[in-house]
């Protein structure tokens, strides 16, 4: 009798054991199926790319007092970020190696008033275009100029490498002066040194028409001479990360936080 009762003991326990076996086996088969379906949005909820930018090109990138990156690409992109769902963190970087960086892995992203161009798509991948800002001419009030050609024989200034600094020197008879940041040759400008200035329509229209200390001295001449667009850089061949950030300007400007950012940054 006792031979048998553990008989049917031993076999309840390897029905249980089988029991156990198939719902082990069925909980992981439901695992693989719902974590391919949520890992998406738990990697774009918990990414954080670093974003290089020259904090010298005020209203678009600059530092305030309390040295704090602040400007209309920081807010721009702190909003993509928000819509695309992924965190940003902003490293000031100096404009000469700023491209140089992105190749090297040092970052994840620029943003800092860079304009599309084909030459640099040959080395980085841009993302949908989010501003247009033609290059201008800013010269001091008491100076007769509408155009570049109106300076031959004089000195312009612009930032090294940008495509202000492109146009003066295609420009016949005029001298190109370059600088490491914009706010330097508004300042040779103030007291003689250079004629003019070309850079951004944006960034003109801070240092020309609302800058203390040169709204008095200085006037935006003539158009813009170029249509160029401002884009974010990532490192060539990212898709994935230029789709995400895609998606979140898209969003950006379907809700028009573009616009707004505008007003409190550029009117």
């Amino acid at each position: 009798m006792v031979a048998r009762v553990n008989v049917n003991l031993m076999h309840r326990k390897e029905e249980d054991m089988k029991a156990y076996r198939v719902i082990v086996a069925f909980m992981v088969m439901v695992s693989f199926i719902v974590v391919p379906m949520t890992a998406g949005s738990v990697l774009a909820a918990e990414k954080e790319i670093t974003v290089a930018t020259d904090a010298t090109w005020p209203p678009m990138e600059m530092v305030d007092k309390n040295k704090d990156i602040v400007g209309f690409d920081i807010d721009f992109l702190t909003a993509v970020a928000k819509e695309a769902g992924f965190k940003v963190k902003f490293q000031n970087t100096a404009w000469d190696g700023i491209f140089a960086g992105i190749a090297a892995g040092k970052y994840d992203a620029i943003i800092s008033s860079v304009t599309i161009t084909d030459e640099r798509k040959k080395n980085m991948d841009f993302s949908i275009p989010y501003i247009n800002a033609g290059q201008v001419l800013i010269v001091p009030k008491n100076l007769k100029a509408v155009v570049l050609a109106d300076l031959k024989g004089k000195n312009v200034g612009a930032r090294i490498g940008t495509t202000g600094s492109f146009e003066v020197k295609k420009t016949e008879g005029v001298t190109l002066k370059t600088y490491d940041e914009i706010g330097l040759p508004f300042e040779d400008m103030a007291v003689g040194r250079i004629d003019g200035v070309v850079c951004d329509t944006l960034v003109a229209a801070d240092y020309a028409l609302q800058k203390k200390g040169y709204k008095d001295k200085f006037k935006i001449v003539g158009k813009p001479f170029t249509t160029e667009y401002y884009g974010i850089v990532v490192m060539k061949g990212n898709t994935e990360l230029l789709d995400l950030i895609n998606k979140g300007i898209r969003a950006v400007q379907a809700k028009g936080i573009d616009e707004q950012l505008k007003v409190k940054w550029l009117k």
